[in-house]
């Protein structure tokens, strides 16, 4: 069996009171499409946290293509390949869209100046943010921060993508641009893990789904069987989950 480019074993992560996370296991392929689900609580933007190095687990190991990053810091790990997006877009708002990349690409890639500017300018074209290159970050539109905040965390040169619900708040014919993207993404060989309250965007795309509850996860498998699971669904009674037949 090929060894997973991305493997967490017994990962666990208190904050206070407060279990977000209890001895998560979940091994990723590379170039596999991951969904992750889960009501508000879950820990699924804990999970996140954990990969990318913002947040220490308290116990369990974090691998990266079969290298402990446990104790490494998002920079390292950055530079190692996890790259993510935020639920709410950071982009440098004073700065152009251009420059906003062109900084993924010199200080997460490391790239010279040619070179970063070849590499920003490849991922401005596959977000489609070309004709907004010269424009400040501050100007654009939610669909557009989106892009960009997609785009900053590609031009870091990631192997392991995160997304965090790049999909919340737009509207059905934009969710549908941003699918094209991620397909594109897919093609590419990149491997994903993206959460999503979207759910039907997730059912469309990704190649396994895993659902989070308190801290632990609860289903993991093919995507419709997954929502289907009666736990799951009962762990979504009360919540608003776009895409989710009743």
């Amino acid at each position: 069996m090929t060894s997973p480019l991305l493997a967490l074993s017994d990962v666990s992560k208190r904050f206070g009171q407060v279990l977000v996370a209890e001895r998560l296991s979940l091994a990723v392929a590379d170039g596999e499409l991951l969904g992750i689900v889960g009501p508000n609580g879950a820990g699924k933007t804990t999970l996140f946290a954990m990969i990318s190095g913002d947040v220490r687990p308290d116990a369990g190991e974090i691998h990266l293509g079969g290298r402990a990053v446990t104790a490494l810091g998002p920079a390292a790990r950055t530079r190692l390949g996890i790259g993510r997006t935020y639920q709410v877009p950071r982009p440098f708002e004073h700065m152009t869209v251009f420059e906003n990349v062109l900084t993924g690409a010199v200080h997460g890639a490391r790239l010279g100046r040619e070179r970063a500017r070849e590499s920003a300018l490849r991922v401005l074209a596959l977000t489609g943010l070309l004709s907004t290159a010269n424009q400040p970050a501050g100007r654009l539109n939610l669909l557009a921060r989106k892009r960009l905040e997609i785009a900053r965390a590609l031009a870091t040169g990631p192997s392991v993508l995160l997304l965090d619900e790049v999909a919340g708040g737009l509207t059905d014919p934009e969710v549908d641009e941003l699918l094209a993207i991620v397909g594109t993404l897919r093609a590419e060989g990149l491997t994903v893990l993206w959460i999503e309250h979207v759910v039907h965007a997730l059912l469309r795309s990704v190649d396994r789904l895993v659902c989070l509850a308190a801290g632990a996860l609860i289903a993991d498998g093919e995507p419709a069987a997954v929502m289907a699971d009666r736990t799951v669904r009962e762990v979504y009674l009360g919540a608003t989950v776009r895409g989710v037949p009743s």
